[in-house]
């Protein structure tokens, strides 16, 4: 193969491994405000508006569990051309979608777009070309 070709390859990897290592560095930061946020806040009195925070919760504390993890991992793991990181970036590509799915389900349902989406929008489109090209160079991985 091209030496260049190889090159523009592993270029591509680390600057997912970049993106996903930044991206994970805005989730910690984003659901801590959030929380802080969220416990000065309270509870409100209406059944709708509990609800409403616990979802909020549950997404932070998912978000904490599944999505900082994989994209840590998996920044890791694709700098070392390692095949847990490219695995770990595609769990995280995949969360992207299932998330966006429904942020931009509750944001069109409400008429009202939360800055949440607004942040990790971008991040969310750019898993669509990461999916695609760790796939294209998933021989890499060893």
């Amino acid at each position: 193969m091209d030496e260049s070709k190889n090159l523009e390859r592993i270029f591509g990897i680390k600057l997912i491994s970049i993106i996903n290592g930044i991206a994970a560095f805005i989730h910690l930061i984003f659901w801590i405000m959030a929380f802080i946020h969220l416990s000065k806040s309270g509870f409100e009195s209406s059944l709708a508006e509990k609800a409403n925070i616990a979802t909020t919760y549950g997404f932070g504390i998912a978000d904490i569990l599944w999505s900082i993890t994989f994209l840590t991992v998996g920044s890791i793991g694709l700098w070392k051309l390692k095949q847990f990181g490219w695995l770990a970036a595609q769990f995280a590509n995949v969360l992207y979608w299932y998330s966006l799915t429904v942020v931009l389900t509750r944001d069109l349902f409400t008429n009202s777009i939360s800055p949440g989406t607004v942040l990790f929008l971008p991040f969310a489109l750019f898993s669509f070309w990461a999916a695609f090209y760790l796939w294209k160079v998933r021989n890499k991985f060893y």
